[in-house]
């Protein structure tokens, strides 16, 4: 039975972004995981990456210790962040592709194509009950390959969704929700996320066999005019009324 709750995860990155911009501690990505934790929000998402420009390691440890949220860590499949996965435990580890000169996760994970780098370190993180999950583009040799690595949840890059426009944003809402409905069929839960607004949310939402959005940038940045319990409150509101 597809979900009939679809469940929000709300990446507080860009709240460590600020801090580090700065440095010391303030704002503190601890609190903003405090404050989604009591407004309803269903999980936390942090991308500790390679060069720390956001999230730091002693972030993960507090943030667990503040909230009862499953924790999504966005990790890179690189022997460091597998050893950081395994020493902290986090309910859930999404797998994405990561350049160290991009803004952000531009593209989905090659899984297809990374076969054999990735299968070892989906199997270890699956052997310690981590749920793993593959950021990838809405493609069915990425839901191929997600089958042949056993993980059991996929989170669909909705970026070209986003940017799209007219026709061609329809064309890429058809293609997720095929791949939405193709994971399902062959036993993976379907998430999906990136560059979802306010306003381009509630096509993607109504989507049915999807479980759970991931939203964190615009969220942070409308927070700066509203307050991130207003921000996610509001985004909760379109996604409820979407299903």
């Amino acid at each position: 039975m597809p979900p009939s709750r679809l469940r929000l995860g709300v990446n507080i990155d860009h709240v460590a972004t600020i801090r580090n911009a700065r440095g010391g501690d303030h704002p503190d990505p601890v609190r903003a995981a405090e404050i989604v934790a009591a407004c309803g929000g269903d999980g936390i998402t942090a991308h500790l990456r390679e060069d720390r420009r956001h999230i730091r390691d002693e972030d993960l440890a507090r943030i667990q210790a503040a909230t009862s949220l499953p924790l999504n860590l966005e990790m890179a499949a690189t022997d460091e962040m597998l050893e950081i996965a395994l020493r902290h435990r986090p309910h859930a580890a999404c797998i994405v592709p990561e350049r160290r000169e991009e803004r952000t996760t531009e593209g989905g994970l090659d899984a297809a194509g990374q076969h054999n780098r990735l299968y070892p370190i989906v199997q270890r993180l699956l052997d310690a009950e981590i749920r793993v999950s593959l950021f990838i583009a809405p493609e069915a040799k990425q839901i191929d390959a997600a089958i042949r690595l056993n993980a059991p949840v996929v989170e669909l890059h909705t970026g070209e969704y986003a940017h799209a426009e007219g026709e061609a944003r329809a064309v890429e809402l058809k293609r997720i929700a095929d791949m939405a409905a193709l994971a399902v069929r062959n036993g993976i839960e379907p998430h999906a996320g990136h560059g979802l607004t306010y306003d381009n949310v509630q096509p993607i939402a109504a989507i049915p066999q999807l479980a759970e959005l991931n939203i964190g940038h615009y969220l942070i940045g409308e927070a700066i005019f509203t307050g991130l319990e207003a921000s996610v409150l509001k985004m909760r509101e379109l996604m409820d009324a979407a299903r």
